[in-house]
């Protein structure tokens, strides 16, 4: 990078939007954009980590996603299952720590299997963090931390209720909030990612689709990145 690598984003949140758009122009099957996809969120995740990034939140499947074709949900299923068992020991050998954030038991035993033993297995990797969004959906979310403030915290507690101690009801618990939100493909809405901890992200939005976005273009939104003033209200 450049001299401007003045003011490093902590948390990086990214929407990998367009992989079945990318995959369908180039005449492949959506599982291949899928496919193409996490291989290029391996190579981002490297990227950032290498630039001192300490975390990336990557919306991977959301919870909008399982209204998606049988067919295509089954593919991704098993997708997932092979790629959470290639992976795990190629994340510990890169010190890269795994966690997998969303609606946990919404998917089959030995995949929530798989996420544990990831989970597990990386927790005391320090190179950075990749939080994988799956069966995420930030409403859900809220819902269930409310949830758990009704039934985990004593009524006489709940006036002392903080938004710091609200955040760590939050599947992100100890993550920090995204410093900066990237979309890709075009769309420019956050489409229920990070409602709660998005409050003061900045936030870029490419017409690149993901499996075509690059590591200058990363780069280059990581120099506007550092030219923008977050006055937070301020």
């Amino acid at each position: 990078m450049t001299s401007e690598k003045t003011t490093i984003p902590k948390c990086v949140g990214v929407i990998i939007d367009g992989n079945r758009r990318w995959a369908k122009e180039q005449g492949l099957l959506a599982k291949d954009g899928h496919r193409k996809g996490i291989d290029l969120l391996k190579e981002f995740a490297r990227w950032s980590f290498d630039e001192g990034v300490e975390c990336v939140i990557a919306y991977v499947f959301s919870t909008e996603n399982w209204k998606r074709s049988k067919i295509e949900v089954d593919n991704l299923m098993k997708f997932l299952r092979s790629l959470i068992k290639s992976k795990i020991d190629e994340a510990i050998e890169e010190n890269i720590r795994l966690r997998i954030i969303g609606q946990k038991e919404r998917f089959a035993e030995d995949i929530q299997e798989l996420f544990h033993e990831a989970e597990e297995k990386t927790k005391y990797c320090t190179q950075g963090t990749l939080a994988l969004g799956l069966s995420y959906g930030g409403r859900a979310e809220l819902v269930d931390a409310c949830k758990k403030a009704i039934t985990e915290i004593d009524s006489t507690q709940l006036d002392t209720l903080t938004e710091d101690s609200f955040s760590k009801l939050l599947w992100t618990n100890e993550l920090p909030d995204p410093d900066m939100i990237i979309r890709t493909g075009g769309e420019k809405r956050l489409s229920n990612f990070l409602p709660w901890q998005s409050t003061y992200s900045e936030l870029f939005f490419v017409d690149t689709y993901w499996p075509a976005f690059s590591k200058e273009e990363f780069f280059g939104i990581l120099q506007q990145f550092a030219r923008r003033n977050r006055r937070r209200g301020q």
